[in-house]
Formats: C-alpha cells, sequence, structure tokens
C-alpha cells in the first residue's frame, strides 16, 4: 500500500455556523472553521470550553443544533457516523485484548469484507514501525506501542480525515513528547488531514501546523503556533498558551513607533505595530523569558521598559531554568523565568531588584481581564427539563 493512496483520501473540513445546545447550557455557540486537506490543525483550550463537542459532532456522534459540516466539499450533517470517511484515535487505546495486534489493526477491514485485509494492516504497522510485534497481545506492549497500534487500526481505514481525542493523555512526560514527535511523522508522510482536540498547548505546539485556542464555545485566536504565542490577541490566549505578565493602563502618548501606557507612574512602551488598541485603557503583556532580572537599576534606554525597584518574594528551581516572582508596588507580581548558566540563582527571596525588557517583545490585547463572558449558560432546572422533555417527545415521534 503505498503512502500516496493514503494522502488521496485527505479532504478538507469545514464546519459552517455550527452551534450545539445542550440541556442547560451552550457549548458551542457560534463556530465557523475551515481546516485544510493534509493538515495537522490542533484544538486547544481548556475542560468545558467546546473543543470536544466539536470533535464528536465531526465524528458524527453528536448533532449539531444548527449548521452544517461539509468534509471534501460533501455536506455530511445529516449523515451517520460509521457512514462518514472519518476515524478517531482516543485517550483508551480500546484494544481487544483477546486478539493479536495484526488482529486489532485488521478487525474493522474485514467487517467491511476489504480485500487483503492481513495486508493492509501489516502495512499499517510497518507505519507506526510495530509489524515486528503483529502477533503479540495488547497486555505485552507498553502504552506508547498500544498508542501507535490504535493510529495504526485508525490510518488503515485510510479515512478522509483523521480525530485525535487527546489520544497522548495516559502516557507519561518523556514517552508523550516522543509520541508527540512520532505523530507529526507519521501525519507528514500519509498526508491525512489531522485534527487534535487537546488541553496540553505544548502537545498543540509540538505537532500542529494551525492551532485554534478555543474559550466559551468559541475561538479566540486562530493561526500558527509562534504566530499565537508571540503575538496573542486576548487575555484569554496570553495566559492560556504559556504564562504572561500583564499590565492595564491608560494610554499616555502614541508615536508611530510605539505606544506608551502608565503602569504607577511609570511609562511602558510597546511597538505600535504589536497593539491592538491604540487609546483608552488598554492591557499590554511580555512573556517571563523575555524579562530580566537586575540586582542594581539598570541606565535608562528608549529600547528598554524598566520597573522597580521590587522585592523577590520567591524563587524557584526547575532545572533550565530558574522563576522569579518580584513584587513590585503598583505593578503587581512579575514573573521571570531565567536560564540557569551559572552556579546558582541571581537573587535570593527578600532582595531588592528590578525588571526589563526590550520594547520589541511587548504585545497589547483587544480586551483586559474585566471583558465579560460571551454568553451565560441557563442551567436551571426548569430549563433542563424543557430541553429533555422535548428530546424525548422528537423520539416519540421518530418511533
Amino acid at each position: 500500500m503505498a503512502v500516496r493512496e493514503f494522502a488521496e483520501r485527505g479532504a478538507d473540513l469545514q464546519l459552517v455556523g455550527i452551534q450545539k445546545r445542550f440541556p442547560g447550557f451552550t457549548a458551542i455557540e457560534e463556530l465557523d472553521l475551515t481546516i485544510p486537506a493534509g493538515s495537522f490543525f490542533a484544538l486547544l483550550g481548556p475542560s468545558g470550553c467546546g473543543k470536544t463537542t466539536t470533535l464528536r459532532l465531526v465524528a458524527g456522534l453528536e448533532e449539531p443544533t444548527r449548521g452544517r459540516i461539509l468534509i471534501g466539499g460533501t455536506d455530511v450533517t445529516a449523515t451517520k457516523a460509521h457512514e462518514r470517511p472519518v476515524n478517531t484515535v482516543f485517550q483508551s487505546y480500546a484494544l481487544f485484548p483477546h486478539m493479536t495486534i495484526i488482529e486489532n489493526v485488521a478487525f474493522g477491514l474485514k467487517r467491511r469484507r476489504i480485500s487483503d485485509a492481513v495486508g493492509r494492516a501489516h502495512e499499517a504497522l510497518k507505519l507506526v514501525e510495530l509489524d515486528h510485534l503483529a502477533q503479540r497481545r495488547p497486555q505485552q506492549l507498553s502504552g506508547g506501542q498500544q498508542q501507535r497500534v490504535a493510529l495504526a487500526r485508525a490510518i488503515v481505514n485510510r479515512p478522509a480525515l483523521l480525530l485525535l481525542d487527546e489520544p497522548l493523555g495516559a502516557l507519561d512526560l518523556k514517552l508523550r513528547r516522543q509520541m508527540q514527535l512520532e505523530l507529526k511523522s507519521i501525519q507528514e508522510e500519509v498526508g491525512l488531514t489531522f485534527l487534535h482536540v487537546t488541553h496540553d498547548q505544548e502537545e498543540a505546539m509540538t505537532m500542529a501546523d494551525t492551532v485554534a485556542v478555543m474559550n466559551q464555545g468559541a475561538i479566540e485566536q486562530m493561526g500558527a503556533p509562534e504566530e499565537l504565542y508571540d503575538l496573542p490577541r486576548t487575555v484569554f490566549v496570553a495566559n492560556f498558551l504559556g504564562q504572561s505578565n500583564l499590565f492595564t493602563g491608560p494610554v499616555a502618548g502614541t508615536t508611530a513607533e510605539a505606544i506608551s501606557i502608565d503602569v504607577a507612574g511609570t511609562p511602558v512602551r510597546i511597538p505600535t505595530a504589536r497593539a491592538r488598541r491604540h487609546q483608552g485603557t488598554v492591557t499590554v503583556g511580555v512573556r517571563p523569558e523575555k524579562v530580566a532580572l537586575h540586582e542594581t537599576e539598570p541606565a535608562a534606554a528608549s529600547d528598554r521598559n524598566v520597573l522597580g525597584p521590587g522585592r523577590v518574594i520567591d524563587v524557584s528551581f526547575s532545572g533550565v531554568s530558574t522563576q522569579y516572582l518580584v513584587d513590585v508596588p503598583g505593578a503587581g507580581t512579575l514573573l521571570v523565568f531565567a536560564q540557569n548558566i551559572g552556579h546558582g540563582p541571581a537573587a535570593a527571596v527578600g532582595a531588592e531588584a528590578w525588571v526589563s525588557w526590550h520594547v520589541e517583545h511587548g504585545f497589547g490585547l483587544a480586551d483586559d481581564a474585566s471583558a465579560q463572558p460571551r454568553f451565560q449558560p441557563d442551567a436551571t432546572t426548569s430549563a433542563i427539563a424543557a430541553q429533555q422533555r422535548d428530546a424525548l417527545a422528537s423520539e416519540l415521534e421518530e418511533a
């Protein structure tokens, strides 16, 4: 089975005006999304943001309240799950314990009476580098090997779209990182369209070509991983995708090159091109690894922001870096990541310190921490009962 046979089955995915309501709450508010064929797309967000519901809608395990789902240009909104050109890899591997590995991978093909099911299963196992273990049973494999078998079982069906639902969540940290690289390599080799749902930001940024950060039933921001990290659009994205030092204050000055906001009497500048808003009260930020810690006040410079003096209130050694919490009056508590290139922390708890960063490393957000949620969930008992009654009535009518 040539690699191109997989690639020819890849297809784009379009979600048009999708809304999904459950009894008592809205899981997806209004979702429009296009995922190009052959891409590795990650849907990232916290529990309850709607990402798993989106995956279940695409898989056909849930029906949208409103909207259309198209795969390869074909509307599959009303198509049953088993009739869609989609396969899903879940966190639980769901392998048959009484079957060998080759029997597990070939099972679906045999059920569909596909010719040469065993030969195709061997090709899929070769792709995930497990064909030499084809005669073993699942309990004889490690967690990472079982995950690769589950992936082979999904790929062997040649789906147009492969859905990954937190597939690495059960693995330990070292194995999870190894599998991240392997999954990306396999996706590039077979050319399928991957939709990966996860709450793990590192996982999403490691594997995906495009990341969509989801919050409260809608996509907050979408783009390349480096773009989202370096230039977040909202407070939620800035804090969910990594960590950020954020400051809110009135705009004190604007030039063609930079805007300046007032933070407790100290100007904090960011490039105008990296600011979403240029007037009024705005929130700006900087990533902690971009911030430098100083034991003495640094000289003023037009290309650097300086805050201080403050007090170091916590020092945490994490191996490759040391994390400092510096309390600066009026500016709040700043987080600083300092690479460990010496023999110990640069400052101790209680020490006086200043922080600084290059103006070009700052970013300005489109909202602030006081922004209200887009919609309030209706979780009243009466609403739940009414929707359940309507659902039951619909089932009885169909029967």
